[in-house]
């Protein structure tokens, strides 16, 4: 629809966007639906054809084009509800330029009032249009339309072909809905349905195929041709996943569409983005569980310390372990009223000079088993340094003269002794490993590390 827009609110650190109506697939006046990848933390979205596909815009024209042609020379009327604004002027556009290139003398009307005054404010704001509108602008304003004329309730009963757009869309109340009384009864003359038409309505009643509505207590035979191809303005499956996928929200909220169908795009939505989705019903109250993010301040002489102390080599790893932009810090994370409350992580020694008290040093120690040792505990430790260096590349590796090693902050070294007869004898060799608090993570790779690495490592 010319002007419609989708709504981004921001309170502090969090978002919400609502979608409104939207489609993602471009018409011939307007551009399709765009957002930029602004990850807010609820998409609210509407999901009026949550589990349909269409087929591709140009097939959809075509059939359409073919259908209004076909009742045209059988001496039919063919009536188009429509609502006033949007695809009352994707389809105006599309029989202007038909009739101008077929040549055709077959009236087009559209219902005086709304549509319009709604196609007046199409030829004012011509700059929201799409560019092969706004480029044949300065031959033809494509909404200046030759063959579409207003319409009198007086042509109704005029005999002979003629194409109507008459409002509302959904055959509910108003001109569409008298004229379709009136045509009704013969089976030359056609309806078109284009758009969506909740159940209870007579739109509806005649796309599920009864042939005998109520109307104002009357029963209507319905005789002409019921046809529906969607030119709505509502996204169907692909486009809700599409706007999903530009956006990437944390949660997902689906509104504006039928229970059932809903639920199935949910699953479908949590199968394929793995994020949160809900569903409420009208009047229920949805709580959508949030972890906002905290922003805090981090020195640069901080960081780079931190990137480099214990960097290793990802690509040693099994894709599913490794981390995705992931940095361990150890520090003090201080919030200082003098910077309005904001959050500060500094070095530990650093906030221990700020608060002036005495750091302390906490070590942990481990242990694990070697299997039976069939080389020396020297060449065992040489091995283990060169396999360590390839390993975690960027990080110091040294060989100790006491022979032990130190991959960072971690020591490394081997203690125990065979035991047994000089027929069997039992490995109680072991490594001793030993790191400060802050190596903690690391350590912890280490260890796994060598583990997996010991038994080819030992023989």
């Amino acid at each position: 629809v010319l002007g419609a827009a989708m709504f981004e609110i921001r309170v502090g650190a969090q978002s919400v966007v609502y979608t409104g109506d939207y489609n993602m697939t471009p018409d011939r006046h307007l551009g399709a639906a765009w957002i930029d990848k602004c990850r807010p933390d609820l998409l609210i979205t509407e999901s009026t054809y949550a589990t349909t596909i269409r087929d591709s815009k140009r097939c959809r024209e075509r059939d359409f084009l073919k259908s209004v042609h076909e009742a045209m020379e059988k001496g039919g009327k063919v009536l188009i509800p429509v609502f006033a604004l949007g695809r009352a002027q994707e389809l105006c556009i599309l029989l202007e330029t038909f009739w101008e290139r077929m040549n055709l003398k077959a009236p087009i009307y559209f219902s005086t009032g709304l549509t319009e005054k709604a196609n007046h404010f199409y030829k004012l704001f011509i700059d929201w249009t799409n560019q092969k509108i706004k480029k044949v602008f300065v031959q033809r304003n494509m909404f200046e339309f030759k063959h579409i004329k207003p319409f009198d309730r007086s042509y109704i009963k005029e005999p002979g072909p003629m194409v109507v757009f008459a409002t509302p869309g959904m055959l509910h109340a108003g001109l569409s809905l008298h004229v379709f009384k009136a045509w009704a009864s013969d089976e030359k003359n056609m309806v078109i349905i284009p758009g969506y038409c909740v159940a209870g309505t007579v739109g509806n009643k005649i796309l599920s195929g009864q042939r005998k509505v109520e109307i104002d207590k009357k029963t209507i035979d319905v005789k002409m041709g019921v046809q529906y191809m969607s030119f709505s303005a509502h996204a169907d499956a692909k486009g809700i996943m599409q706007l999903i996928r530009m956006c990437e929200p944390k949660n997902v909220m689906l509104v504006h569409g039928e229970a059932e169908k809903m639920e199935f795009l949910k699953c479908k939505i949590q199968q394929e983005f793995g994020i949160n989705c809900v569903n409420p019903a009208n009047g229920e109250t949805a709580v959508i569980e949030n972890c906002p993010p905290m922003p805090v301040d981090v020195s640069s002489g901080f960081l780079k310390r931190s990137r480099t102390s214990t960097t290793i080599d990802r690509s040693l790893e099994p894709p599913c372990k490794r981390p995705v932009h992931s940095t361990d810090f150890n520090g003090v994370l201080m919030m200082e009223s003098e910077a309005g409350g904001r959050l500060r992580l500094v070095e530990v020694n650093e906030a221990a000079q700020q608060l002036g008290v005495q750091p302390h040093s906490v070590t942990f120690n481990t242990t694990l088993p070697l299997p039976m040792l069939t080389v020396g505990a020297p060449v065992l430790m040489q091995r283990l340094k060169d396999h360590l260096a390839e390993w975690c590349k960027g990080v110091s590796v040294d060989l100790c003269e006491d022979g032990s090693l130190k991959v960072s902050d971690v020591s490394i070294q081997v203690s125990g002794a065979l035991s047994g007869s000089s027929s069997v004898q039992v490995s109680k060799y072991q490594l001793q490993l030993s790191w400060p608090l802050q190596s903690e993570a690391f350590a912890s790779q280490l260890m796994t590390f060598l583990h997996d690495s010991l038994q080819r490592l030992c023989s």
